[in-house]
């Protein structure tokens, strides 16, 4: 099967345009975006996160109401300016965003200790007691097929 080769110029000049489009579109998103989602967004959310204790900005239940409002806004503004969402500017700024309020939090939102003895005791005894086990009836095993030919 042959390919048309006005299909396959066409394809590839919608794919250029197409590209063309998303960069001028980006690049014109460019100041005027990010100074708008740090007056708009970034100040509601410095004013709800101050309104939080410290210790409360790494508990998830805590922050996720103020940071789905933060997302929500950066994206709304990306839309009333016709800019695309999610960008390198938006990116950038949560980037700025997690290092200022979050750097100091785990990926699970908690501080990471270690559990109970009751429930770390038998993850170690365990695999002890059966390692021991194993080779106890190895051992056995062994020395009671030497008799037998």
């Amino acid at each position: 099967m042959a390919l048309d080769c006005t299909s396959v110029t066409s394809r590839k000049v919608l794919v250029w345009l197409v590209m063309a489009y998303h960069f001028v579109s980006a690049m014109a998103c460019g100041g005027a975006y990010q100074s708008a989602i740090e007056d708009f967004c970034l100040t509601k959310f410095r004013l709800d996160m101050e309104e939080l204790d410290q210790r409360q900005w790494c508990s998830w239940e805590d922050t996720v109401q103020t940071y789905g409002e933060l997302t929500n806004c950066t994206y709304l503004v990306a839309l009333k300016m016709d800019c695309f969402w999610p960008n390198r500017l938006v990116d950038e700024f949560f980037i700025r965003i997690h290092r200022l309020y979050f750097w100091n939090c785990s990926l699970s939102g908690r501080l990471l200790r270690d559990p109970p003895n009751r429930i770390l005791g038998p993850f170690i005894v365990v695999p002890i007691l059966v390692t021991l086990l194993m080779t106890a009836l190895v051992v056995w095993r062994s020395k009671r097929s030497e008799g037998i030919v």
